[in-house]
C-alpha cells in the first residue's frame, strides 16, 4: 500500500498556535492516513541556492518570522531527524549534488502543521530545501524521482500555499476572497484533476490571475513535488479548502 502525498497550505504562523478549521482538518489528516515511518517535507521556508536535506540527529525548532506573539517564539516541535534518510535522498538524487546539512532544522512551514498532524512529534522528520536557481519543472522531476519512497511508507509533505500574496492579505479581520485568487485556485485545481500537470508546471501562462496568485515562486513549487509523485489511476482530491485573509490558499492536495 502505497504511504500518500500531502500539500499543505500552512498560511499565517499563528496557525501553529490556533484551534480552527484549518488545524481541525490537520489533526483529521494526520488521524486517517497510514501513520508513516518517516516523513520528508518541503517547505516554503527553506528557498535556497543549491539542493539541501537535514542531516541532524535532533533538527532545531526555527523560527524563522518576526512580529509575532512571544508565546509562538516558545513553541517547539522536538521530532528526531534521520540522518540515514538524508543520505537515502542523496543517493536518490544523484548526480545532482546534494549536501548533508546540519545547520538547518524544521522551519515554521514544517512545524506548524506537523504539531497538529502529529502531534507527539515521534515520527522522524527531514527536510529537503527548494533550489531558488531552477525552474518549476527540476522540481516537478525532483519529486518524480522521490517517488519511491512512497513503497517505503515514507510521507512526502509539501507546505506552502498555493496562492500566496502577502501583499494583499487582510489581517485580523474576516474578509471575502479575492476573485483572482479563486479563479486561479479554481484552474489550477481542475487542471490537477484533469491530469493536465503541464499546466500546473507552467502555472505562469495561465494569465494575470497566476501572476496575482503566485507573484515568488516559493510557497507554489512545494505542491509540484507533491503532484509529482501521482500515479497511473490514483485519486487527487482535496481535504480542505479556503482562503484566508482573501489571498492565502489553504488548500490541501492528497495524492492517493
Amino acid at each position: 500500500m502505497l504511504q500518500p502525498a500531502i500539500f499543505l497550505g500552512h498560511g499565517n504562523p499563528m496557525n501553529a498556535l490556533a484551534e480552527n478549521g484549518y488545524t481541525a482538518a490537520w489533526r483529521h489528516l494526520g488521524e486517517n492516513i497510514p501513520r508513516p515511518k518517516a516523513i520528508v517535507s518541503v517547505s516554503a521556508h527553506w528557498f535556497v541556492p543549491g539542493t539541501r536535506v537535514t542531516a541532524n540527529q535532533w533538527p532545531e525548532t526555527i523560527h524563522d518570522f518576526g512580529g509575532f506573539p512571544r508565546k509562538l517564539y516558545e513553541v517547539r516541535y522536538p521530532a528526531p531527524g534521520d540522518p540515514d534518510l538524508a543520505r537515502r535522498l542523496q543517493s536518490l538524487l544523484a548526480p545532482l549534488p546534494v549536501t548533508l546539512d546540519e545547520s538547518w532544522g524544521l522551519d515554521h512551514g514544517t512545524w506548524s502543521v506537523l504539531r497538529h498532524l502529529y502531534p507527539d512529534a515521534d515520527i522522524p522528520v527531514v527536510q529537503l530545501s527548494i533550489d531558488q536557481r531552477r525552474p518549476a519543472d527540476f522540481h516537478f522531476q525532483l519529486g518524480r524521482r522521490l517517488a519511491l519512497l512512497r513503497d517505503e511508507n515514507i510521507l512526502l509533505m509539501g507546505s506552502g500555499n498555493l496562492v500566496h500574496n502577502l501583499r494583499s492579505y487582510v489581517w485580523e479581520e474576516e474578509t471575502d476572497p479575492y476573485d483572482w485568487a479563486v479563479r486561479f485556485e479554481t484552474k489550477i485545481k481542475e487542471k490537477m484533476l484533469a491530469g493536465e500537470f503541464e499546466s500546473v508546471i507552467n502555472y505562469q501562462e495561465l494569465g494575470k490571475e497566476a501572476l496575482l496568485s503566485v507573484p515568488t515562486p516559493d510557497h507554489y513549487f512545494p505542491l509540484l513535488y507533491v503532484l509529482a509523485m501521482w500515479q497511473q489511476g490514483e485519486p487527487i482530491t482535496f481535504p480542505l479548502e479556503g482562503m484566508d485573509g482573501g489571498s492565502l490558499s489553504m488548500l490541501i492536495v492528497r495524492i492517493g
